[in-house]
């Protein structure tokens, strides 16, 4: 059981909250300090930890001990708290492309808290990053972060790539599967479009090395992910990507910001 200080909203949760039952208790991400253990199991009494799990928008949240990690000292809690599951999927999407080393790697999304942080990970792993995003300013500070190109869009990007990691869906993974070369990989995590994906006839089709389309889901045992990314934020190799804090008393206005695509990066709420 952990005393939950900080909590982050991801865009996913607040676009789905019309299907949510009336009294749930919403949110995954958080970070606060553990008042309570069963069998002696994950961190300790009174650490200060970051969880992942179903409930995270509350005083108190109970999470599986194999989804908690320990938050460094002089790691602040709220930056901790923006980063499991966004930190989770670029992670691991990351990780199933296998060997990033001289490998060229598309982003699509990279302003949203995910593609922030993949955009720091694959640039960690040795990738040429281009990172696409749906206007000019939504490219700030990416270069900054390691992309080697940003770019609107995917008309731009004039070169066959590896890995695709696609936030987007609908017309932006057809186009983003036919820039990918023989033998690559083309994770979808996500679908901000909203939007089909429609695949012209034979479009699946390519000679040479199989590509593959995967998906992704799997979020749990994130304890040991989430100590490497703890690990990487502490000694300055990533930045968690916070672009809006403030009470969850104002938790309207953290949703009416993801929603209008108005945050760059994560919005965190203070338990207070």
């Amino acid at each position: 059981m952990v005393e939950v200080r900080h909590a982050s909203v991801n865009f996913g949760e607040v676009r789905y909250l019309g299907f949510q039952p009336a009294g749930a208790v919403l949110g995954y991400d958080a970070a606060g300090h553990v008042v309570q253990t069963t069998d002696g199991a994950g961190p300790a009494l009174g650490d200060r930890v970051v969880a992942f799990g179903l409930g995270a928008w509350a005083p108190r949240a109970v999470f599986a001990a194999d989804s908690v990690a320990v938050v460094p000292d002089g790691l602040d809690l709220a930056e901790a708290a923006a980063l499991p599951m966004v930190g989770i999927t670029a992670l691991r999407t990351l990780r199933a492309a296998g060997s990033l080393l001289g490998r060229r790697v598309l982003v699509t999304g990279a302003s949203g808290g995910v593609g922030r942080l993949a955009v720091q990970l694959a640039r960690l792993g040795g990738a040429h990053v281009t990172a696409s995003v749906g206007a000019p300013a939504r490219g700030e500070g990416l270069r900054e972060l390691g992309a080697h190109q940003v770019v609107v869009g995917l008309d731009r990007v004039d070169e066959p790539v590896d890995v695709v990691l696609d936030t987007v869906g609908g017309e932006h993974l057809v186009t983003a599967w036919g820039l990918l070369r023989p033998g690559g990989t083309l994770q979808s995590i996500g679908w901000a479009s909203g939007e089909p994906a429609v695949f012209p006839p034979n479009s699946i089709f390519a000679p040479g090395p199989p590509k593959r389309l995967q998906s992704f889901g799997d979020a749990a045992h994130a304890g040991p992910d989430l100590t490497v990314l703890l690990g990487l934020v502490s000694t300055g190799a990533i930045t968690v990507p916070v672009g809006w804090r403030d009470s969850w008393k104002r938790i309207d206005q953290a949703i009416e910001a993801l929603l209008g695509r108005q945050v760059a990066g994560k919005a965190v709420i203070d338990i207070d």
